[in-house]
């Protein structure tokens, strides 16, 4: 009989320690320590028999890149954020809320994807998964996609050894059981043990696998936080379940850029990729309205323009209110307070409540002189063309600064059927405005925009 030993795991980051803690040395929470029971003996994994390598030191210059060919998952949005496509033995987590679309998404991809998947499901039967297969509409579903209710480790790698897949997707690893580890699924020791043995099967049968991961009530994976170390990808999936439109964001990628985005729409049938996300980005308007102006950010390598909603109001309480949905609130007292200073607006008083429309959460700074001159917009109670875009930086001395990608920028906007865009004119360096039938209009100073579009 294996012999048993405990130890304290912290939640937060899965810091181990021989005895109990009120604060973890390691991310300095409090109250995070929980016992769990650890076995000393380990246990073979059944779905190998593989001997041990010698490895041997190489130098680097004798050492053969390899180049794997990515697989495409017939879900261009995925294919986006993954960097081109799913790479051969890669590890990718996708977190989010309850409720936003994990699993139809990764349903999706089981049923498009032309290879032989093993969809493995902690949380819902056969029948269940059946039904909702039924419901969406997949151009070619796949005749090779095999469904396993199932959470024990052990079973899962027998079945894998005897069907051979080529894609696994486990939903979700928070589920999972190893025998190794005895104490509860779900907890600290449980899931870096199931995930470091997924990731050691990925690895050396070079089978790329899909974790579906929980998040906690804060928005942070749940889990420990050397979850996120261990694989090769972390997908976040945003958006307001209540809503239509999701986001899929990379915040790691070891295979591609980590500042992709794809966007989804959820209908009754599943998701549906939106090709053109600008246009669900700009709500149609019957007639004008004051503090609604249009940003052009970039994500990835994809050009985009959001709609920025402002509302300024004479405090009620007292005390001025600051809200953002989808922008940083610090940027934007930042932004409010460059506004009184240098172009002498009073907004001490004044509640502002900004909005970016389709609940998309933006960080790029190109979008702050949109940001302000929809401010003003709704302060003053003066319209602005809904034909007019904005793509800048703005500094503490109200200076405009250039942005990266300015051309992609001007050309989606001309694209989409705007009639001028305002830009840095220390971002003009090397354009040929000639090439453009939209007016662009450089500034320097936020002064001589709002002298422009004001008057």
């Amino acid at each position: 009989m294996a012999k048993t030993k405990t130890s304290f795991f912290c939640q937060n980051c899965g810091y181990e320690s021989a005895k109990w803690l009120g604060k973890c040395p390691s991310c300095a929470k409090w109250n995070t320590f929980v016992e769990e029971k650890i076995q000393s003996s380990p246990i073979k994994n059944e779905w190998r028999d593989a001997p041990k390598t010698n490895s041997k030191p190489t130098l680097i210059t004798e050492v053969k890149a390899s180049t794997h060919q990515r697989i495409a998952s017939n879900n261009t949005e995925l294919d986006r954020v993954l960097g081109g496509g799913i790479v051969p033995g890669a590890v990718v987590l996708l977190a989010g809320e309850p409720g936003i679309g994990k699993s139809t998404l990764m349903l999706q991809v089981a049923l498009s994807v032309p290879l032989k998947v093993l969809y493995v499901s902690g949380e819902e039967s056969g029948e269940q998964i059946k039904m909702r297969a039924d419901r969406m509409e997949v151009k070619k579903k796949n005749d090779h996609c095999f469904i396993l209710a199932e959470t024990a480790t052990e079973t899962i790698f027998n079945q894998i050894k005897q069907l051979n897949p080529d894609l696994v997707v486990i939903d979700s690893v928070q589920t999972l059981h190893s025998a190794q580890v005895d104490s509860a699924a779900g907890s600290v020791s449980q899931v870096k043990q199931c995930t470091a043995e997924l990731i050691k099967f990925a690895k050396e049968t070079a089978t790329p696998t899909f974790l579906v991961g929980h998040i906690t009530k804060e928005g942070a994976i749940a889990g420990p936080k050397v979850l996120e170390h261990m694989v090769d990808t972390v997908l976040q999936f945003e958006g307001d379940r209540h809503l239509t439109y999701r986001i899929v964001r990379t915040t790691k990628n070891r295979f591609g850029s980590t500042s992709e985005l794809g966007i989804y729409e959820m209908s009754g049938t599943g998701l549906r990729e939106v090709t053109n996300p600008s246009e669900i980005l700009i709500s149609q308007k019957d007639s004008d309205i004051s503090g609604v102006t249009i940003g052009a950010t970039v994500e990835g390598n994809r050009p985009l323009l959001i709609e920025i909603q402002a509302l300024v109001s004479n405090a009620a309480y007292g005390t001025p209110q600051r809200t953002s949905t989808g922008f940083d609130g610090r940027r934007l007292n930042m932004l409010l307070a460059v506004l009184e200073k240098r172009c002498g607006f009073r907004l001490a008083l004044q509640d502002v409540f900004l909005n970016m429309a389709g609940g998309i959460k933006v960080e790029d700074p190109a979008i702050d002189l949109a940001v302000c001159a929809a401010v003003i917009s709704s302060l003053e109670e003066i319209t602005i063309s809904e034909k007019a875009c904005f793509a800048a930086e703005i500094g503490l001395g109200g200076e405009l600064r250039a942005v990266n990608r300015i051309e992609s920028r001007i050309t989606e906007a001309e694209k989409l059927g705007f009639n001028e865009i305002y830009i840095s004119k220390y971002g003009m360096k090397g354009i040929d405005l000639n090439k453009f039938e939209i007016q662009v209009k450089p500034f320097s100073r936020l002064q001589q925009v709002f002298a422009d579009l004001f008057g």
